[in-house]
């Protein structure tokens, strides 16, 4: 089951261009769905890109560690 079967809905007005709302519409795309799918993935994906923003500066001091005393446990890996 997707996430939004589950979730409450609230209706809300927003303004599309004529031409693409009346080519799903006629293609029978659920213009309700295509925006609550697409607008999910695009908050998951700015989610994603605030904390690699947010953490950048740990990201790099790990990585700098890393690249000059090697992976933690390295010699344990059998890989």
């Amino acid at each position: 089951m997707s996430p939004t079967a589950t979730t409450p809905k609230k209706a809300t007005n927003i303004t599309l261009s004529a031409d693409v709302l009346r080519e799903a519409k006629a293609l029978g795309i659920n213009i309700s769905q295509a925006c609550d799918r697409f607008l999910r993935e695009l908050v998951r994906q700015e989610r994603q890109r605030r904390w690699q923003e947010e953490n950048a500066e740990f990201i790099a001091a790990y990585n700098r560690i890393v690249e000059t005393e090697g992976l933690p446990l390295e010699e344990w890996r059998s890989f």
